[in-house]
């Protein structure tokens, strides 16, 4: 098919800034955490958080779980959330699909995010082929070659049924053997590092149009996915782990997913203590009576979340996450943690 070179002229100069990822090791934000304790309002808040994250992170009897909702992995945070696994700062990843497969997955292969305008005309941008997430850019022919990719890896399996866990494993396993175009994803580092990554809604993603396509040329033998094992498998982490604590950015399904591992264990007939620390970063509101799956202190009432080293942050995520992170790597609590690996609880 023949391609109108005055499209991709202008496709190229729109695609010609590369979104740029933070790099939490490159500054030292406890000097601006430790001032903002002594400020009000959010910042007070976002240097409690921090706080409470360093408390996770120094207690050696807790392991810490980091859900990603929301699109600040596109929007510069990516490399961060591959970093606290990189660091052995958290030991299992809840996120949507589209965080680990349309952003994480997406750049591994050689893609990437690009600056854009919020005010562009969207019916142009179509026009182009250019998809936007607020003032970011995505190629839709590469995320369409994404798609092909995750085909690719489900034509490799076993013809079953598979947690998002699983797959995501199989993933990572893609780019170690070669595949990776950029090193250091968070897919490929939790699969070198042993830990999980679940996506309890995986198919919301570009994963789903992969997975499409690989049951639409193999209708008789294709895999599935299983996410009643995906929750079974989170719980038998919460058991194993005992003590636990939660660093969400957003909320929605990652947030419920792993905290209803609590009340989960429990009809299991496995009681466990609920999770002892958590941070909550949200731009939701609370009058509707959602804030993406609640408040921390309302979470208590459900049996999942303790209120005593809770907070919620109601910031958007990309303005202070980097700076909740950086000041945990400086302060090197994560320097005497142990790994839990805890993909070997599955024979990972």
């Amino acid at each position: 098919m023949s391609v109108n070179p005055q499209i991709e002229t202008a496709k190229d100069a729109l695609l010609s800034t590369p979104i740029e990822h933070i790099d939490m090791t490159a500054f030292d934000a406890r000097e601006i955490i430790d001032a903002m304790a002594k400020m009000s309002f959010t910042s007070r808040d976002l240097a409690r958080a921090a706080e409470i994250y360093n408390a996770m992170l120094a207690d050696e009897n807790c392991s810490i779980i980091l859900t990603l909702a929301g699109s600040t992995s596109a929007g510069g945070c990516m490399q961060i959330y591959s970093d606290l696994i990189k660091y052995n700062m958290v030991d299992a990843v809840v996120a949507t699909g589209a965080s680990i497969v349309d952003m994480d997955f997406f750049e591994a292969l050689g893609f990437k995010h690009y600056r854009g305008d919020v005010a562009a005309d969207d019916n142009y941008l179509r026009d182009l082929a250019i998809d936007r997430i607020y003032d970011t850019y995505i190629d839709e022919d590469d995320l369409q070659s994404c798609d092909h990719a995750i085909a690719e890896i489900a034509d490799g399996l076993d013809a079953k049924p598979h947690t998002s866990r699983e797959f995501i494993h199989a993933m990572g396993a893609y780019l170690a053997a070669g595949k990776a175009r950029k090193p250091g994803s968070l897919v490929q580092t939790a699969y070198e590092a042993g830990v999980p990554v679940f996506c309890p809604a995986f198919t919301d993603s570009s994963a789903g149009f992969g997975l499409v396509m690989h049951q639409d040329r193999n209708p008789e033998s294709h895999l599935t996915i299983d996410s009643v094992r995906d929750f079974r498998e989170l719980t038998d982490i919460k058991v194993k782990a005992g003590t636990t604590g939660l660093l969400m950015v957003g909320g929605g399904t990652p947030k419920n997913f792993a905290q209803d591992t609590v009340v989960c264990a429990e009809m299991l007939g496995k009681p466990v203590e609920m999770h002892k620390y958590a941070v909550q970063i949200t731009v939701a509101d609370v009058r509707d009576g959602a804030c993406s799956s609640s408040t921390l202190k309302e979470a208590s009432s459900w049996g999942k979340v303790e209120t005593t080293m809770e907070q919620m942050v109601f910031a958007e995520a990309g303005s202070v996450i980097p700076l909740l992170a950086s000041d945990a790597y400086h302060r090197g609590h994560w320097k005497n943690r142990r790994p839990r690996r805890f993909t070997s609880v599955f024979g990972g």
